[in-house]
């Protein structure tokens, strides 16, 4: 059939056909694609789960240790992850920084996470991040590339069309803000940042680290940033946050870079509560939490718990 002569006429036709076809098909994929993104989502709902403790904090000198024993204190992770269940692991990812540098999320405390999940009964585990700087020199240079695969968890770049569009039961800034689907469509939802300076905000731990979820322009975020932190905070409901504050950027925060501006304070928090555990992280760090936009906007529409001293909180060693 490949040494058939064709007519001249022929070939246009075929040729024709096939534009067609190519139209077609480009046009269903773009009605698809515009499906996807005007469909809007109303977040993920929020599971009440009961722990031993409101925080734990957890010293010591090995973070994969200190983060199963944080986990643990709380009652174990079969309180958050099902039998078969998908979990998505949101650890900050964001920067070219080697874990030395303390850019990004502490590699073993992300390995823990992953095993303490799938020893739960996790059928899957997802890591991902919308990185600032160069998505795959950000997943190999953090280390958490590494830990990810050697656990066997789905760690992957987000995907453009995987986007659905934000909605709100109430006024709010950050309506009809892209948001990866896969944020939401999880059983399981563990955010875990690090503990760093932030030229902006003074801080970034746990609310800020979910802007990691979000497509558009995130430089947006930043105009009102305190009141759309917590917004976006409350559409992800994540049910478990556990902040590594192993080693710290205490200066020229939040990419960093210089050694000489990182201090171990080794210590690893646990909670389900995002307000309490960014006001103990603030104060672990010697900052009001009150000068950090997205806390003091918490503490003003008394959402979470942010009475430290009358909450249950288990300070531990490992």
């Amino acid at each position: 059939m490949l040494n058939a002569k064709i007519s001249r006429k022929a070939f246009f036709k075929h040729c024709l056909s096939g534009l067609m076809a190519l139209a077609y098909s480009n046009t269903f994929l773009k009605t698809v694609f515009a499906a996807t993104q005007d469909k809007a989502f109303n977040g993920r709902p929020k599971r009440p789960v009961s722990t031993d403790y409101d925080l734990v904090a957890v010293t010591g000198e090995d973070p994969y240790a200190m983060t199963v024993k944080a986990v643990k204190a709380l009652g174990g992770m079969e309180k958050f992850v099902g039998k078969n269940s998908v979990v998505v692991i949101k650890p900050n990812i964001g920067w070219d920084r080697v874990p030395q540098q303390a850019g990004n999320t502490n590699p073993q405390v992300v390995a823990a996470l992953i095993d303490l999940s799938f020893e739960a009964g996790a059928g899957k585990v997802k890591i991902f991040d919308i990185t600032c700087n160069e998505a795959r020199r950000c997943y190999a240079n953090s280390g958490i590339r590494e830990a990810a695969r050697d656990k066997r968890a789905d760690i992957y770049f987000p995907d453009d069309w995987n986007i659905v569009k934000a909605r709100f039961s109430f006024d709010s800034p950050m309506e009809g803000w892209p948001v990866l689907k896969d944020a939401i469509e999880c059983d399981t939802f563990i955010n875990v940042p690090i503990l760093k300076h932030h030229g902006l905000t003074n801080l970034t731990i746990s609310m800020k680290n979910l802007m990691g979820v979000c497509g558009g322009n995130r430089g947006l975020i930043h105009r009102d940033i305190g009141r759309k932190l917590v917004d976006l905070t409350s559409f992800i409901n994540p049910d478990l946050t556990v902040i590594d504050a192993f080693r710290v950027l205490v200066r020229n925060g939040p990419t960093g870079g210089d050694l000489g501006d990182v201090v171990d304070m080794r210590t690893i928090l646990a909670g389900c509560d995002p307000t309490l555990a960014d006001i103990y992280a603030a104060r672990l760090m010697g900052v009001d939490p009150a000068s950090v936009p997205n806390i003091q906007n918490a503490i003003e529409r008394g959402i979470g718990n942010s009475d430290v001293d009358a909450a249950r909180i288990a300070e531990l060693k490992a």
